[in-house]
């Protein structure tokens, strides 16, 4: 099965079928129009899989899947339009261009957590760079897997079907999940070269500066956090603070939570559920030795865990080494912003940094003095929404980068095209042998005049084509 599909995407991509703009563009609307007809069908198999509330489904991916389709669709002339590149006064009569061309066949892996959002809005990049696709939807989601299936054609199945797919060879493979796995993926492409874009997570930190409004900081960490059982790639892992606010920024997240789900989660049709057992096994044996501050509750045969809050979390324990991926939510003190950027800079490179702080210059220093994937100021998650800005890790926490345009690029091969005559060719006599002094000079000022800028360009392009050549002529001959 998985052969036959990449063979099948294979001749597509090779009969020319999905080259065409006006294909790419009918391809995009019948996506959006399945978005838009099956949505109640996708709510209600998101709530299967992972007790989703039917009004959170458009707000965390049927919206952004929209926003991606309708971007793409607008501006798919302009993205795919050759672009002019600049020149130097030996190619200023030339055509100099770079064009965007597909890649090929694009194999997708999409994640369970958000399996609509992040196996679709990638689809919508590589459809709309022109290139075939084989999609293969995560196997966690089952319902949603299932549903997709009956929608779209896609590779289903777990581990082994996704082995023999990585097998074969592709153009580019998208990987969105976890590290071990991206480890994998990057390692089974590289039998045959196949360049990855590796969307990973980490433990995303988010510090609290003690002068911040702490009560709107603690709403909008609270959300990030426990929106979707806290199974969010760009969720805030751990809060950094220091030790006289600890006890306010739990007392706030107390109260948020009382505020958005109740006195008992469980019953909130707000509040979700680990994906599966061995999921919500990993994540209760987290918490074992400590004493939650809040919530801790939790109940193996609905698979759910309580928003949980921890406090005065050792630096080096064990919950502090791997993404929690959870609704638990550990506070580890610091002694001031300088200790939280050693703090943050001591390990590996997050997706996400967040920093809740009034003061710009602390927020500048902040910036500028770690790395990561994407970095939020008084809010979380919110820039993934954003489809002008790239969406991706660093180092451990990915490589590469989609969303709108981002993802035109990623999913495109950026074809360098210089189109010259072949008259005139006494201007090109510097470069060749024999060579002496004068014919070096002539070639070098030639090769090294300063880059046109494209205004001057385009006031030049109404000169007369050999009054171009005569300039040329004019400086090889200074």
């Amino acid at each position: 099965m998985e052969r036959q599909a990449v063979q099948r995407a294979k001749e597509a991509f090779l009969s020319g079928r999905t080259r065409p703009l006006e294909f790419r563009l009918q391809q995009l609307h019948a996506l959006q129009v399945m978005i838009t007809e099956k949505a109640t069908e996708i709510a209600t198999a998101l709530k299967q899989d992972i007790n989703r509330s039917q009004y959170d489904t458009p707000l965390l991916e049927l919206i952004g899947i929209e926003n991606e389709i309708k971007l793409a669709t607008e501006k798919l002339r302009e993205w795919a339009a050759p672009r002019p590149a600049e020149k130097n006064l030996l190619t200023i009569s030339d055509e100099v261009y770079i064009q965007p061309e597909p890649l090929g066949v694009v194999l997708i892996i999409g994640a369970w957590n958000y399996p609509w959002a992040l196996t679709l809005v990638p689809l919508i990049g590589a459809i709309a760079a022109g290139n075939a696709a084989v999609v293969k939807p995560s196997e966690l989601s089952e319902c949603s897997s299932l549903l997709l299936r009956d929608l779209y054609p896609v590779v289903t199945g777990g581990a082994p079907e996704t082995q023999e797919l990585l097998r074969l060879r592709f153009d580019h493979v998208f990987y969105t999940g976890s590290s071990t796995v991206g480890k994998v993926v990057m390692e089974a492409a590289a039998h045959h070269l196949t360049p990855v874009t590796l969307e990973l997570g980490g433990k995303s930190p988010c510090y609290i500066d003690k002068n911040c409004d702490i009560r709107v900081a603690c709403r909008r960490i609270t959300w990030g956090k426990f929106v979707n059982c806290g199974q969010t790639c760009i969720a805030p892992d751990y809060i950094l603070c220091e030790p006289c606010i600890q006890g306010r920024v739990v007392e706030c997240i107390r109260q948020t939570l009382l505020e958005f789900y109740g006195a008992d989660p469980k019953c909130s049709p707000d509040y979700g559920r680990i994906i599966n057992q061995r999921h919500f096994n990993r994540i209760m044996g987290l918490m074992e030795g400590y004493t939650p501050v809040v919530g801790g509750q939790s109940d193996s045969s609905q698979r759910y865990i309580a928003p949980t809050v921890l406090k005065d979390v050792p630096a080096h324990s064990r919950l502090m080494q791997d993404e929690i991926f959870g609704p638990v939510l550990p506070i580890v003190t610091v002694s001031d912003m300088d200790d939280a950027i050693n703090f943050i800079n001591e390990r590996e490179k997050p997706l996400a940094l967040y920093i809740f702080c009034s003061d710009k210059k602390a927020i500048k220093k902040m910036i500028e003095e770690t790395t990561s994937g994407g970095v939020m100021v008084n809010d979380v998650m919110m820039h993934y929404a954003l489809v002008s800005l790239p969406f991706g890790g660093v180092g451990q926490s990915g490589m590469g980068r989609y969303h709108g345009k981002h993802s035109f690029d990623q999913l495109s091969h950026h074809r360098a095209c210089l189109v010259r005559s072949l008259g005139m060719e006494s201007v090109n006599l510097a470069r060749y042998p024999p060579q002496d002094r004068r014919r070096a000079r002539r070639a070098r000022m030639a090769l090294t005049s300063p880059l046109i800028d494209m205004v001057t360009f385009t006031l030049w392009r109404n000169i007369d084509v050999l009054c171009l050549f005569k300039i040329k002529r004019f400086v090889l001959k200074m």
